[in-house]
């Protein structure tokens, strides 16, 4: 048996996971981030140790799935801006428990799941693209998942793809994130609210989500259609830049906004055929990620036993 655990701002959610990657049992917590490290990491102390002490089973390993960038040897968080973590050691705060521990990028770990039992399964060279508060990505390159030379790469989400209106929370103007997240999709929906007199229905709510925008954009919504194309438009910039420097077989969408399954999808694709001056060579293959919220825990745990148990 295994535990995988995702910390997130909002939630630390764990689970007991089958060598197999079967989620058997879930339970969550509130992260409160506004907290100093360290009783945030007694708090990853007692679920794991209160899961271990739940089952029958032997507990091998643990994962723990990071929101920020850990070391090359995954033990320390050397930032992790949700958090406001800065170098945690967070190994050492787990040591008592006496069990082998693995830590990672939240993204890698999710694309790591898929890798081994989701929609990225039985494909050496993979990329999932996850599109919530920010993007995020893991890369599966020849079976073996990419981390770079210092345990910081894989950060797709910040490559500059563009001058924007507002700058990323890494500091940079043009992240990728700031154009193709799910927050891009509300900042630019309120700024077209705010600088022009477009009709649209988004204008009567209080608060504007990612899903308002992408189902009015259904229904001819002015506003929405214009901020769904420009989403579409450099979500695909970037995916195009990534087969350029990757020729992935197949890129899997995770997030909230791969919720819009094929209306996504179909327009993305046409999209990217337009833009990417190999596609006549190239047969990269979109699709949406199979485990949901439930991916990082999974991952977590599998990547902990492959890097721990085997």
């Amino acid at each position: 048996m295994l535990i995988g655990i995702d910390l997130g701002g909002t939630n630390i959610a764990a689970g007991l996971v089958t060598n197999e990657g079967k989620l058997v049992f879930k339970k969550s917590l509130p992260t409160n981030a506004e907290r100093p490290a360290q009783e945030l990491i007694k708090d990853i102390y007692l679920l794991i140790d209160e899961l271990r002490n739940s089952t029958d089973e032997t507990v091998e390993a643990v994962g723990i799935g990071i929101p920020g960038l850990v070391n090359k040897d995954m033990s320390v968080v050397l930032a992790c801006a949700n958090l406001h973590w800065n170098h945690v050691r967070l190994m050492d705060g787990l040591k008592n428990l006496n069990l082998p521990i693995a830590i990672d990028n939240d993204a890698n770990v999710a694309a790591y799941a898929e890798y081994k039992i989701g929609s990225l399964k039985g494909v050496s060279n993979s990329i999932m693209v996850t599109l919530g508060t920010g993007v995020g990505s893991g890369i599966i390159i020849d079976d073996r998942e990419v981390r770079g030379g210092h345990g910081i790469g894989t950060e797709l989400g910040h490559m500059i793809i563009g001058d924007n209106f507002y700058d990323c929370n890494c500091g940079s103007n043009g992240c990728l994130e700031t154009f193709a997240s799910a927050t891009a999709i509300i900042k630019y929906a309120e700024h077209l609210i705010e600088t022009t007199e477009l009709p649209s229905k988004l204008r009567d709510l209080d608060k504007i989500t990612a899903k308002d925008v992408l189902d009015l954009s259904k229904d001819n919504d002015v506003i929405a259609i214009e901020t769904f194309e420009r989403f579409i438009k450099y979500l695909a910039r970037g995916i195009v830049n990534i087969q350029l420097i990757l020729d992935p077989e197949r890129i899997a969408l995770g997030g909230g906004v791969s919720g819009a399954g094929d209306y996504l999808l179909n327009r993305l694709t046409k999209e990217i055929d337009k833009q990417y001056f190999l596609s006549e060579f190239s047969s990269t293959e979109i699709v949406i990620s199979e485990l949901g919220n439930d991916a990082g825990i999974i991952g977590a745990a599998l990547l902990a036993k492959d890097h721990c148990v085997n």
